[in-house]
């Protein structure tokens, strides 16, 4: 299924406005991430968000827990503007956020959208008037809202409700399926209560997030088939490394598939001093393998065997990888389309020139006791053979030239708009 096969296929949502990116409606799905940093801290804040904004996280979510957090929240956004980083900042509120948002006006107008967590905006008699105030201070300055349940603060006086009542019934659900049907509840009756105050639903999109793989899926299905608000995807804590990676993709392949989810996040828990731009990056790989969205040129490359004893294709692979990524800053600046070009690094004879063959520019290395030659193909025909210690640096230079010659520069993009309205005329 191609992109626009899926965008057809897509569940139908109202579009959100988040500074310059929409989120549903006919827009693209879109890649978002949150900071880890101390956000009374405005220069690691904001220093941390322009290294996510150039990873490609297209929105940035940042905790606003405290009166100094809050009132860093201007500074952070001026810190950006003045770098010439406009990525939309969310604000993350919990327990305190109808005090933090009344206090502290210039951080109410800072944020790009608020993100409320309806089990965490107080207790009792005072939620619903907390939430309210939160409500009004979105509509007062024009931001829209992330209402977002999350199983680990649930509201509890709603489950134990719906508990109670599911106690009372002749056949009884099971206790995990009550969980479930309290957070699509806690949404969607939050998302009521915000309409009412005077929200409008472009304003307005929903999470239900949960920790387990069949949980996320069964949830989004239910609450897609009652909404048509914008939604939020991710797995929450999903953990580190390759457990955290694989256990989103799981879950968020599967209901991107059926055309569920509008916004995405990779929740991992860093390495110590680890990146925290791997989250957005393993974002991005989910949408572009699917084919769902273009970000950086992917590299193919066979896993290695018995024929591959070498770990020259290996290294190869890898560096014309970090090459890739760290040159697209730069590319996507330049050139139109040049995220949609592919790559292929093979290690022997027997899948290598016809991998290479389907690759925008592939290279075949020799395989154990295979002629010491790689031959490169470029757009499916053989190009040329590369032999010697400088393969690397050769392929590399391989692709610069082709980028600067099959792309268009954005340059000329622009000075032929000027003639073309000219011969029209």
């Amino acid at each position: 299924m191609s992109a626009s096969e899926h965008q057809s296929t897509r569940r139908h949502s109202v579009g959100v406005k988040i500074g310059a990116v929409v989120v549903g409606g006919e827009a693209p799905v879109v890649v978002q991430s949150m900071t880890n940093t101390d956000t009374a801290d405005p220069v690691g804040t904001a220093r941390q968000i322009q290294q996510l904004a150039a990873a490609g996280s297209e929105l940035v979510r940042i905790t606003v827990n405290t009166d100094e957090a809050a009132d860093a929240v201007p500074r952070i956004r001026d810190l950006l503007e003045s770098v010439g980083c406009r990525v939309p900042i969310i604000g993350d509120f919990h327990y305190n956020g109808h005090l933090l948002l009344t206090r502290y006006p210039a951080c109410a107008e800072a944020l790009a959208k608020y993100r409320i967590n309806p089990g965490n905006v107080g207790f009792g008699k005072k939620k619903d008037r907390q939430f309210a105030t939160m409500i009004e201070q979105a509509i007062k300055y024009d931001k829209p809202v992330r209402i977002g349940v999350n199983w680990g603060s649930l509201d509890q006086e709603l489950v134990v409700r719906m508990m109670d009542d599911n106690a009372k019934l002749s056949e009884p659900k099971d206790a995990a399926d009550v969980t479930r049907e309290a957070l699509v509840v806690s949404a969607l009756t939050s998302a009521a209560k915000a309409e009412e105050i005077g929200l409008s639903r472009d304003k307005i999109i929903l999470s239900c997030k949960v920790s387990g793989v069949q949980e996320l899926i069964a949830v989004y299905r239910e609450l897609a088939g009652r909404c048509d608000h914008a939604l939020h995807l991710g797995l929450t804590e999903a953990g580190m490394g390759s457990k955290g990676i694989v256990a989103s993709t799981a879950a968020l392949a599967v209901l991107l598939q059926q055309g569920i989810g509008d916004t995405i996040r990779i929740s991992l828990t860093p390495e110590p001093n680890g990146d925290r731009a791997r989250e957005v990056i393993v974002a991005q790989e989910i949408l572009q393998t699917m084919g769902l969205r273009s970000f950086v040129p992917l590299v193919t490359a066979c896993p290695g065997c018995g024929r591959t004893t070498s770990t020259v294709f290996q290294e190869l692979a890898n560096n014309i990888q970090a090459y890739v990524r760290g040159q697209m800053p730069i590319w996507r600046e330049r050139y139109i389309g040049v995220e949609d070009m592919t790559l292929a690094v093979m290690g022997c004879v027997v899948n290598g020139p016809g991998e290479s063959k389907h690759a925008s520019i592939g290279i075949s290395l020799p395989g154990t006791g295979e002629a010491p030659a790689a031959p490169v193909f470029i757009d499916g025909q053989k190009a040329m053979t590369l032999r010697g210690e400088h393969i690397a640096e050769e392929f590399q230079r391989i692709v610069d030239d082709y980028v600067a010659r099959r792309f268009t520069r954005r340059m000329q993009a622009a000075d032929a708009e000027p003639q073309r309205a000219a011969g029209a005329g």
